[in-house]
């Protein structure tokens, strides 16, 4: 009998455990899918199986709403200064042509092009 109760109490519940362990994983949009102001910012030049290479172009004033990354690496092709949002606080910071950056994991900002030239950028994710 407490078998029973057991099993069906496992029957009943298991549609609600199927829902939430399929829900997205993050509810934020993705570099791609996030834009700013309802227009894209970033653009596919390459993707396969393995790999997926984004250029993202902020003129002055244009940012990207919040938005995650899984982990990925990024080459500046031309620089500005960004305000940045996110887990740290909102900081200003000079993003100088030719830099780099990476994450090893999930990662979550908002960032905001306040220079005064346009900030162009590569993203590149393994998948």
């Amino acid at each position: 009998m407490i078998i029973y109760k057991f099993s069906k109490t496992i029957l009943l519940l298991l549609p609600i455990i199927l829902v939430v362990a399929c829900k997205k994983a993050n509810e934020l949009p993705d570099p791609l899918e996030a834009g700013w102001k309802g227009e894209s910012v970033c653009d596919v030049i390459e993707e396969t199986d393995k790999l997926r290479v984004l250029k993202c172009t902020f003129e002055p004033g244009v940012g990207h709403e919040k938005h995650y990354h899984e982990p990925h690496f990024g080459y500046t092709l031309k620089g500005s200064k960004f305000q940045i949002t996110d887990k740290k606080g909102v900081r200003e910071v000079n993003v100088l042509t030719g830099s780099t950056f990476s994450k090893d994991k999930v990662s979550q900002h908002e960032v905001l092009n306040v220079g005064d030239s346009t900030a162009v950028f590569l993203i590149i994710e393994p998948k």
